[in-house]
């Protein structure tokens, strides 16, 4: 059983439309690893927000967010990384 539950925004689901199909199982299984370990060694913090992380999975950077008393991992975007911190 997961410790924290996964949810995606509307505009992370956007974003996977937008990329690869060959790319989506391998981002969505990312995220869903989340669950497990909302903080894993590859993630790291984003400078200039509150509480932002992201997971790099290739080229793809996921950009997510932890909510600790509420046990959820949100999933915000999921964009190529030259497109991620715009």
């Amino acid at each position: 059983m997961a410790s924290y539950e996964v949810r995606w925004k509307a505009s992370a689901y956007r974003d996977l439309r937008r990329l690869d199909p060959h790319q989506v199982p391998r981002i969505v299984q990312a995220a869903a690893e989340l669950g497990e370990n909302p903080f894993p060694h590859a993630s790291r913090k984003l400078m200039g927000t509150e509480g932002h992380r992201r997971l790099r999975v290739g080229d793809v950077r996921v950009i997510y967010e932890v909510e600790e008393g509420a046990r959820t991992v949100t999933v915000i975007h999921v964009r190529h990384r030259r497109d991620a911190y715009r």
